[in-house]
């Protein structure tokens, strides 16, 4: 996809439920071939799994957990170029939804980064749950291959290896559907050891998706955590992707 200035990013903001924060943003990136992969989990199961002081986000009255392949590109702050040991990698993430003062986020599990670097600053600035991992992504025609095998030091093991094949036309989810839901989101929250709220603001215009039929041939990130998937297919959509602007976090209340 071609990269979009962040002037160009930041001039659209009438799908936002929130106004943009007014503070200058710090980081851009590109999210690149993007897979929305979700399934039903218990709501007892995930609130285990996410601190107490953040509410949960339900879809009508039900629990979702994603997990989340992607490629990313541009990754650099604000007034530096691309740099090609840092700038692109592949990621996969762990991820559910939760509710800070009516703003809807996402909370994350895991996230897990081929790049070393990229995650120790992720780790130390955001306060993520970002681990390393020997990661893999190339394009087989239509298709793209995925691998991933968790490496980080004292962290459960974990694997993921499946193929992608997007199809379809372009669309945009509606407001008030279960595809807006999963997908538009623009806060990452974190807990710290003090159970203060710390939120990731980002912006994006709308995701532009598409169907795709998956093959997941191993999957153990959910198990990881001690979550057992359902023996279902998930919902999936698929995203040729979105530019991004990021700001720095911010202590919420």
């Amino acid at each position: 996809m071609t990269r979009a200035a962040p002037s160009e990013i930041l001039a659209r903001v009438d799908h936002r439920p929130w106004p943009v924060p007014a503070r200058g943003w710090v980081q851009r990136q590109t999210w690149n071939d993007f897979v929305f992969c979700h399934w039903p989990v218990p709501v007892d199961v995930i609130r285990a799994k996410v601190p107490a002081p953040l509410d949960l986000d339900l879809w009508e009255g039900g629990a979702w957990i994603g997990i989340i392949p992607f490629n990313m590109t541009g990754v650099t702050l604000r007034g530096f170029p691309d740099l090609p040991w840092f700038s692109a990698f592949p990621e996969l993430n762990v991820r559910t939804y939760v509710n800070v003062g009516g703003r809807r986020g996402v909370y994350f599990l895991s996230l897990e980064a081929h790049n070393p670097l990229a995650v120790a600053l992720a780790r130390a600035w955001y306060g993520l749950p970002y681990m390393r991992a020997t990661m893999k992504w190339w394009r087989d025609g239509d298709a793209i291959e995925y691998r991933s095998v968790r490496t980080h030091r004292g962290e459960p093991p974990a694997q993921y290896d499946a193929r992608i094949t997007p199809h379809g036309d372009v669309r945009y989810a509606v407001p008030g559907t279960f595809e807006h839901w999963l997908t538009e989101r623009y806060a990452l929250y974190v807990v710290d050891g003090k159970d203060r709220i710390w939120a990731g603001d980002v912006h994006h215009t709308p995701w532009p998706i598409r169907e795709v039929s998956l093959d997941i041939r191993t999957n153990t990130l959910a198990a990881s955590h001690g979550i057992t998937l359902p023996d279902t297919p998930p919902h999936a959509l698929y995203s040729p992707g979105v530019d991004t602007v990021v700001w720095s976090p911010r202590r919420v209340g």
